[in-house]
C-alpha cells in the first residue's frame, strides 16, 4: 500500500504494484467490493505485463480498509458506500493516480476499471483529460454517460448474460459512440472476470483480458 493526497486535500490509500522502470502505466478502479483480493491480482498481473500500477481506495472516502464480500450482503454495503461518494470526489482520487504515475515519469496513463469503477473509468475518458486510453469491463449506467465523447480511445466489454446491463443500453452506447470499441461476451454474465463470484467465465475472462492489455499497450507504448 502507499498514500495519496487528491487536489481536495483528500488522502487514501493505494495498491501499488510494478514500479517507475516499468514502460507503462494503468490505474486499475475497484468494483464496489474494495480492493479486494481479486483487484490486487488483477494489479499484479499487469505487473507482470510491464504496467505500473495504482489501484485508488476509492471507498476511503467514507471509510477506510473496505474489503468485501462477493455476496448479497457485500453488494448491498457496497452499494451504500458508493452512493455517499460524488462522482467528482471519486474522479479526484483517479486524477491524484494518474498524477502520480506520470510524476513517476511515464508520459501516458491508461486506466482500466471493473463494475462501478467500468463506469468511472469511462466518465474519467469523458470528463478529464487525466488519462490516455480507458478500458472497462461490465461498466453499469455508461448509456447514461454518453452525451460527451470521451478524449481517449475507449474499449468497453460486457456481458451478453448481464442482467444489471441490458443489451438496449449496450446498443445505445455503440449507436451515440461507434467511434468506441465494444465487446460482448455471449455466455458471459456480470462479474464473469472475477473468478472469486459464481459468474465467472474462464474463456471470456482470457478474451477480454488479452484485448485489454493489448488495446493499452497499444496506445500507451512510447513510439
Amino acid at each position: 500500500m502507499t498514500s495519496l493526497t487528491a487536489s481536495d486535500g483528500h488522502s487514501f490509500k493505494a495498491w501499488e504494484a510494478g514500479s517507475a522502470e516499468s514502460p507503462l502505466a494503468v490505474i486499475v478502479v475497484q468494483e464496489i467490493f474494495g480492493l479486494t483480493t481479486h483487484i490486487r491480482n488483477v494489479c499484479n498481473d499487469f505487473a507482470a505485463e510491464g504496467f505500473h500500477v495504482l489501484a485508488p481506495a476509492v471507498f476511503d472516502r467514507v471509510k477506510s480498509d473496505v474489503i468485501l464480500e462477493y455476496t448479497q450482503a457485500g453488494v448491498t454495503e457496497g452499494l451504500e458506500l458508493r452512493s455517499k461518494i460524488p462522482s467528482e470526489k471519486t474522479l479526484a482520487d483517479i486524477a491524484a493516480c494518474a498524477k502520480a504515475l506520470r510524476e513517476a515519469g511515464h508520459k501516458k496513463v491508461g486506466i482500466i476499471g471493473f463494475c462501478w469503477g467500468g463506469l468511472l473509468a469511462w466518465l474519467t475518458a469523458t470528463r478529464t483529460h487525466d488519462v490516455d486510453a480507458a478500458v472497462s469491463w461490465y461498466g453499469g449506467s455508461i448509456g447514461s454517460h454518453v452525451e460527451t465523447a470521451p478524449h481517449c480511445p475507449v474499449e468497453l466489454h460486457f456481458g451478453g448474460e448481464d442482467s444489471s446491463i441490458p443489451h438496449t443500453e449496450i446498443q445505445k452506447i455503440r449507436d451515440a459512440r461507434p467511434e468506441v470499441e465494444e465487446y460482448v461476451y455471449d455466455d458471459a454474465g456480470h462479474g464473469f472476470g472475477c473468478p472469486e463470484r459464481p459468474s465467472f467465465n474462464r474463456d471470456a475472462r482470457d478474451l477480454a483480458w488479452s484485448r485489454s492489455v493489448d488495446f493499452l499497450k497499444s496506445h500507451l507504448e512510447q513510439k
